[in-house]
């Protein structure tokens, strides 16, 4: 049953300002990331807040005289052009009853069943199989009825059930999926359908008003407002490609799928998740941006699966310590680890120990924000890297190609001693097995010290050392000569092989 609760409303004077602030309670699972198709069991209602006027004093400082803040006809005209696009998909999919054992072959021979007759097998015939439904939110982004939404939505379907404007029912087909960003287009047989007009991602600025449309809890065409809390989020642990514009607007179980819009009224969009330490609403939505959204979309429409750029190296964060390390004025870009033999990146000119500063004439972030540039980007393309090589900026021309399959590189190994008192004090090395690291190059940690400055700085047992200080190791005795120089203030600079990547470590002692 759906509970509401009676909020007191308080109304003052407004000077042509009108502002909504809604919270909306959300089904969540504690401390985790929640994608908003799943029933709520209750909502609240909204509350309304009036900005009072006031008078500045001729000695005070003067607002600018240019801010105005867009009045109730820019609010009520995006959002109707926003709910005529946006649409309520209901999932049915077949689940069988758990804890049921499948029905023996014997019941499918002629012999059996005519000795024991059919009243015999009914006890051990399997359940039938009960419907589940989901339903979450799409956005008509082309007239002749293809709907993107998330895959989380329509994942596992049977089948799709689209209602446009409350009133027009669909039945969808499947289009494609990609649970690397968490979309799917799915499509309905219909013409001449309201669509938004694309908005550019990229260009958003924290602070500006946004509207949410979707179908929380079943509520068809509901619109919230919030503004840009922050851009670029990544590192969330939600999907693999993560590059997310985080919201207040409320987002709700339902939401899913959704429309975040400007008040341009173009899609900057999809609402895919919210955050919750609590259960409840937090005002921590994220949505996926348009240009991802529209990367996917087209290479789903046209090829039936996503095409994604690659450039063939193992990157990760540049941290400050790392910063210092490699003569880099900000701890900001991708530093190199490793370049896969005969990928674009080598053959392009990158090298181990390079800082990708810019992709294309975009600032490069972090690591994740690197690898979505390069996703995002058509196989065959001329790129232009801006690198920082041996504290001196160059620039490199690379054809990115197309990403090989099951090329995701996993790291793994578990934690893992020297003498003296110096940074890789605390660990202990043996060579390494035969053709474990290309050219056998290498020793292998097999013990770190708890507390030791190794195990602070993030070494493992299994961890493979290739460089100390820029000096390559090929065996124990290179490792000892070189740890025999350290004096107990340097901090050193290792390159480690872990699982299938390659990383550089800073160690302060």
């Amino acid at each position: 049953m759906l509970a509401t609760q009676k909020n007191k409303t308080r109304r003052t004077p407004v000077t042509g300002v009108s502002t909504m602030v809604m919270a909306i309670g959300m089904s969540l699972v504690i401390l985790s990331f929640v994608q908003c198709s799943q029933e709520p069991p209750e909502t609240m209602p909204v509350a309304r807040a009036a900005m009072p006027s006031a008078t500045t004093p001729q000695d005070s400082p003067t607002l600018p005289t240019s801010v105005a803040f867009p009045g109730n006809g820019t609010f009520t005209r995006v959002a109707k052009d926003a709910m005529a696009s946006v649409v309520n998909i209901s999932s049915t999919r077949k689940v069988s009853p758990s804890g049921k054992e499948a029905p023996s072959p014997f019941f499918n021979d002629p012999f059996f069943r005519r000795f024991f007759g059919e009243e015999f097998e009914r006890p051990f015939r399997s359940p039938k199989k009960r419907p589940e439904q989901g339903l979450g939110s799409g956005v008509i982004v082309r007239s002749d009825g293809y709907i993107v939404t998330n895959h989380h939505v329509v994942a596992q379907a049977d089948e799709l059930t689209v209602l446009i404007n409350g009133k027009q029912q669909y039945t969808a087909k499947l289009i494609g999926t990609d649970p690397k960003t968490d979309l799917a287009v799915i499509k309905v047989d219909a013409h001449d359908l309201p669509t938004l007009p694309w908005g550019n991602s990229d260009s958003l600025e924290v602070g500006e008003v946004v509207l949410a449309v979707g179908n929380p809890f079943g509520l068809n065409q509901t619109v919230t407002m919030g503004i840009i809390s922050a851009v670029g989020r990544a590192n969330m642990g939600i999907v693999d490609y993560e590059d997310f514009i985080q919201t207040d607007a409320a987002i709700n179980p339902g939401n899913s799928g959704g429309a975040l819009v400007n008040l341009q009224g173009a899609l900057i969009g999809i609402n895919t998740a919210i955050f919750s330490r609590t259960g409840g609403y937090m005002g921590i939505g994220f949505a996926i941006p348009s240009k991802m959204v529209k990367h996917v979309m087209d290479s789903l429409i046209e090829r039936g699966k996503v095409v994604r750029g690659w450039l063939g190296v193992s990157i990760q964060e540049l941290t400050p310590e790392l910063a210092e390390q490699f003569g880099a004025s900000e701890a900001s870009g991708a530093l190199v680890g490793e370049v896969v033999e005969e990928s674009p990146a080598e053959e392009g000119g990158l090298k181990r120990a390079d800082i990708v500063q810019q992709y294309n004439g975009i600032a490069v972030r972090d690591p994740t924000h690197l690898r979505s540039l390069v996703a995002e980007t058509q196989p065959n393309t001329v790129v232009s890297i801006k690198i920082l090589r041996n504290e001196r900026s160059q620039m490199l021309s690379v054809t990115i190609g197309d990403m090989p399959r099951n090329m995701a590189m996993q790291g793994q190994g578990a934690p893992g001693r020297t003498q003296g008192h110096h940074a890789l004090s605390g660990i202990a090395v043996e060579p390494v097995p035969p053709g474990q690291v290309r050219g056998d190059r290498g020793v292998i940690i097999t013990q770190v010290t708890p507390e030791s400055p190794g195990e602070r700085a993030g070494l493992r047992q299994g961890d493979v050392i290739v460089e100390v200080n820029r000096m390559p190791i090929r065996h124990v005795r290179d490792f000892d000569q070189l740890t025999q120089q350290l004096t107990p203030t340097s901090p050193v600079l290792l390159l480690l092989k872990r699982g299938q990547g390659t990383l550089y470590l800073s160690i302060k002692p």
